[in-house]
């Protein structure tokens, strides 16, 4: 369980950095909590894991266009919103459904598509694939919001 919420928690720090920095900064942001110890890292030494599947980058794209949707609409809210209070209040809500999307999506848990996150960050080639697959998949008139 506490696995569980660590992920979770992961997962709402990287998605929640979007709606306040550059996508760049959000993934840097991301691996610094990645890089954190936790109960279930000891495996993970080196930088470089297992590879990712073809199926695992699809399923992250479809999942990451979910959640910038999420993003896109929060942002919005959060930046028509002049009370803090309010602000805290949408950035909560916009945690919460960023990690609901990443649930609902087919074919990714919310630990691999944080791990999927953080590897494009060290990967230049896993960025290039991922960001090809989000152009892919994208809608014709969505761009994902990612460099």
């Amino acid at each position: 369980m506490i696995t569980r919420y660590t992920s979770v928690a992961s997962l709402t720090a990287a998605v929640f950095s979007f709606m306040l920095l550059s996508p760049a900064s959000a993934l840097e942001l991301a691996q610094a909590q990645e890089t954190q110890p936790t109960q279930q890292a000891p495996a993970q030494t080196g930088t470089k894991s297992a590879p990712i599947s073809e199926q695992k980058i699809e399923a992250f794209a479809v999942a990451y266009l979910q959640v910038d949707k999420v993003r896109q609409e929060y942002s919005a809210k959060i930046g028509a919103t002049s009370d803090t209070a309010s602000k805290e209040k949408l950035q909560s809500e916009a945690s919460q459904q960023m990690v609901k999307a990443v649930e609902a999506s087919p074919n990714i848990s919310v630990e691999e598509y944080t791990t999927i996150l953080t590897a494009a960050q060290n990967d230049p080639a896993l960025a290039k694939k991922v960001q090809e697959k989000l152009q892919s998949t994208a809608p014709a008139g969505q761009a994902p919001a990612q460099q």
